[in-house]
Order: structure tokens, then C-alpha cells, then sequence
């Protein structure tokens, strides 16, 4: 399917998702939030995800252009907005059952951190950088960022960065255990594309119920997290994958999963 704002690719058995406004910078766009959650609603068997910008930046934030005069004192607006369109894309991320991997090239500032940060794995080149500038516009970070910085990086640096608005470079945030790990710009994408493509040989459905017992064991209590994996190895273990990992660890061999 073709959409206004991003770019489709299937690379085997992973979607590649790319922010297409490079003339922006890929600023956000209305149309750009719903263009992601379509696409992540419609995985067509995708076992993986890969999201990045085309051009110099991953993602530059919201268009605050685009909008015009409801950019200024647009409370009402900047609300609608992320309740009718962002936050159903942020909680597309959340709710996908197969991993995520980003490739952040550039700005990653904004509503772009937060896609970023959404994935469960961020690789991002040395040029790149994460920015929540808020601040310097009088609004407060979004998409998520409050509860992604503070879980990542602790209070104080989540503080920070939101309230000093600087700039967070690749080794930084590397560092800091913002993301994954920092490379070349030149192997950016081959390396995010690698990890992507492992990620898609793995155990779809237990994968996914990783994705959701680490979010969930945040904020839960160790018992509940007990719960949760017993319940989630109930799932997996229903699956043809769990019964192919165990006949391959029988047979000494290297699994070969479907998906399934």
C-alpha cells in the first residue's frame, strides 16, 4: 500500500518503515502519525520492523510550519492532535507483536525521539542526536517521552533533557543506555538491517510476549510479572515455533522457525 508520507519496503521477512519529507527534515505531520499506524496495523506477515528518514535527519519533530497560526497558543489544537492522531500511533508501537528495530540518522528531535525511542532496539549513527526542545517553544515533551526518558535513563538525565533541551549525541546516548549502540553513518542501515533480519528469524510469538512483559514489569510487581510469563509461556508455548525449538535442541541442530 502506498501512503502520503512514509515509504514501504519488505527485506525478507522485515517492513521498512522510512519517514519520506526530507525537504522537512521529515517533520511530523497529521498525516505522517496516521500513515505510520496504518502501515504497523497492516504488517502482511512481517516478523519484523524497521523505521528511518530519508535524507540528512531521521525525524526533525512536528511541523510547527504546516500548522501555521494554530501553532501559536494552540492548546486546544496541540491536544486534539496527539489524542485523535500521535498517541494512537505511539500506542501502535506499543501494542505490535513483532520487535522493532530503528535506524536514527540525524535529528531525532520531538515527536521523532519518541518514534525512535519506541523501538526495542535504537541504533543510530555518530552524526545523529536526540533533542526534546520543547522547552525552548514553552510546550512540554509528548508522544511518550516522559514515561520512555525517565524508565531509560533514570530521573536526573531524563530532567535533563527535558528541561535544558540539548542536544544528546549518539555516544551520549550510548552512554547512557538511551539507546542500543552508536556506529558509522556509513553502516547504519546495514547494521540496523542485520539486526532487524535476526530479529525476523526468531520466535514471532514469543518475541511478542517479551515485548509486552518487559513494558509491563515497569510498572508492575514482581508477582505480577511471575503471572505474566506464566502466561505468556502458556502462548508460546501453544506455538509451532516452541515445538520446532525443542525438537532442533533434541536433534542438535539450529531451529528453524516460521513465525508461528
Amino acid at each position: 500500500m502506498a501512503y502520503e508520507t512514509i515509504l514501504t519496503e519488505r527485506r525478507g521477512d522485515v517492513l521498512v518503515l522510512t519517514l519520506n519529507r526530507p525537504d522537512r527534515l521529515n517533520a511530523a505531520s497529521l498525516q505522517m502519525a496516521d500513515d505510520l499506524a496504518a502501515a504497523l496495523y497492516d504488517l502482511d506477515g512481517a516478523r519484523a520492523v524497521l523505521v528511518t528518514g530519508a535524507g540528512r535527519a531521521f525525524c526533525s519533530g512536528a511541523d510547527l510550519q504546516a500548522r501555521g497560526d494554530r501553532a501559536i497558543g494552540g492548546g486546544d489544537a496541540s491536544h486534539m492532535a496527539l489524542t485523535r492522531h500521535y498517541n494512537p500511533t505511539m500506542m501502535a508501537f506499543a501494542n505490535l507483536g513483532v520487535p522493532v528495530v530503528s535506524a536514527v540518522n540525524g535529528a531525532a528531535a520531538g515527536i521523532g525521539c519518541s518514534i525512535a525511542l519506541a523501538a526495542d532496539f535504537v541504533i543510530a549513527g555518530r552524526s545523529a542526536y536526540f533533542l526534546q526542545a520543547f522547552v525552548n517553544i514553552g510546550l512540554v515533551p509528548d508522544g511518550g517521552a516522559s514515561w520512555m526518558l525517565a524508565r531509560l535513563v533514570g530521573k536526573a538525565r531524563a530532567t535533563e533533557m527535558m528541561l535544558l533541551g540539548e542536544r544528546i549525541g549518539a555516544e551520549k546516548a550510548e552512554g547512557w543506555g538511551l539507546i542500543h549502540r552508536s556506529v558509522d553513518d556509513a553502516v547504519l542501515m546495514d547494521e540496523a538491517l542485520a539486526l532487524a533480519t535476526r530479529l525476523a528469524a526468531g520466535p514471532t510469538v514469543a518475541l511478542g510476549v517479551m515485548r509486552r512483559n518487559i513494558a509491563a514489569a515497569l510498572d508492575g510487581t514482581y508477582a505480577q510479572a511471575l503471572d505474566a510469563e506464566a502466561a505468556g509461556q502458556r502462548i508460546a508455548g501453544g506455538a509451532q515455533d516452541a515445538r520446532e525449538g525443542a525438537m532442533s535442541f533434541l536433534e542438535k541442530r539450529k531451529p528453524m522457525f516460521s513465525g508461528r
